[in-house]
């Protein structure tokens, strides 16, 4: 069986979420089975293990549809992309995609920094379940992060093909962290600024957690950040605007808890990432959260900036720290790459197998 592994969604420099996803499960799978990478930028090897690639256009671009027609002469019985936007006209290889959530058919609001027209088309697009739907039903299985992503797509009807749910990986620290303390008050904040992240209740909780510093680790516009830092008391809340992975490991590392206040996520991986790291995580109280943060996490009202504080307050009972740190350490455990890979290897051999028309294994 041949696999190829879309990596074009690779950044240049330093991953985002999707760019880290797509080069941890592409290394990991290489261990159990050979791999080709698609790239679209001879640059993106450096953010990628030493594999065979090819070279297709930019996922991105208006040749997206038909880009079976860079794929195809390359023979694989199979593709797997991170994503679910991978152009399925005209291929000769079962397509295996991931969708991540459903969340902007919920929440419809665009980026706050798109252009008047790109906004507009952003909410049309998302008026309507049914260009999703087609897409998808024209490749052979998918990926989803959560059981709540797929009970989603089940509800809507996204897909008629198979779903598997294949649950993100983590880095698992090795000795197990053992912490009995934080080493500062902060409260970690990864993420994006998109207002159904709802990274205001946290900036405004602030006022009622003197002693606490919020620090807010992703890149974020000037004009974003003049926003936010208006709405706490001076000094409270700390921007990294793009912090590098080993900043980022460090503030959790000396954080009393990851934040997030998001009222929709796909799975939610900084939670498992601080969890890894023996630090508690406070969250908001939807489904999604419930599942990948479990019984360790912290549970609060995201329309409720009360709610917030007392969630971090119960931090600072006698011993509830340490107690939640042991806990979140093992919990992360069920998060880890080589378990995803080689969930994924099952999935590909299956897509290909209903494709040939013969069953898994012969």
């Amino acid at each position: 069986m041949k696999i190829v592994f879309d990596c074009r969604y690779t950044r240049l420099g330093r991953h985002d979420g999707i760019s880290r996803y797509g080069a941890r499960l592409v290394e990991e799978l290489s261990k159990l089975h050979p791999v080709t990478m698609l790239i679209s930028d001879e640059r993106q090897l450096e953010m990628l293990p030493d594999l065979p690639w090819i070279l297709g256009p930019d996922p991105t671009k208006a040749t997206e549809p038909w880009v079976s027609r860079w794929v195809n002469p390359h023979e694989p019985d199979v593709v797997f992309t991170p994503m679910q936007t991978m152009g399925p006209g005209g291929r000769r290889y079962a397509l295996v995609t991931t969708v991540h959530d459903l969340i902007y058919y919920k929440h419809r609001t665009p980026p706050r920094d798109l252009n008047p027209a790109l906004r507009l088309l952003w909410r049309g697009y998302h008026l309507w379940v049914g260009f999703q739907r087609a897409v998808l039903n024209r490749a052979d299985a998918h990926l989803v992060d959560s059981e709540t992503t797929r009970d989603l797509m089940v509800k809507y009807r996204m897909t008629r093909n198979p779903m598997h749910v294949v649950l993100l990986g983590t880095e698992q620290p090795d000795p197990t962290p053992l912490r009995s303390a934080p080493e500062q008050r902060t409260l970690v904040y990864m993420g994006s600024f998109m207002p159904y992240k709802n990274v205001d209740l946290l900036v405004r909780s602030m006022a009622a957690l003197p002693g606490y510093r919020l620090q807010l680790m992703s890149r974020v516009s000037d004009a974003e950040r003049a926003r936010l830092t208006a709405l706490a008391p001076e000094g409270a809340v700390e921007f990294f605007n793009g912090a590098s992975d080993e900043q980022y490991v460090a503030a959790l590392r000396a954080a009393t808890a990851l934040v997030s206040a998001s009222r929709d996520e796909g799975f939610g991986l900084p939670v498992v990432e601080a969890q890894a790291l023996g630090t508690p995580a406070l969250l908001a109280d939807t489904a999604i959260f419930r599942e990948i943060g479990g019984e360790p996490a912290g549970y609060f009202d995201p329309d409720s900036i009360e709610s917030f504080v007392a969630a971090v307050r119960a931090l600072e009972a006698p011993g509830e720290w340490a107690r939640r740190s042991a806990a979140s350490t093992g919990w992360a455990k069920r998060y880890n790459w080589p378990d995803a890979a080689r969930q994924l290897l099952g999935v590909l051999e299956e897509a290909v197998a209903r494709r040939s028309g013969e069953r898994p294994g012969r």
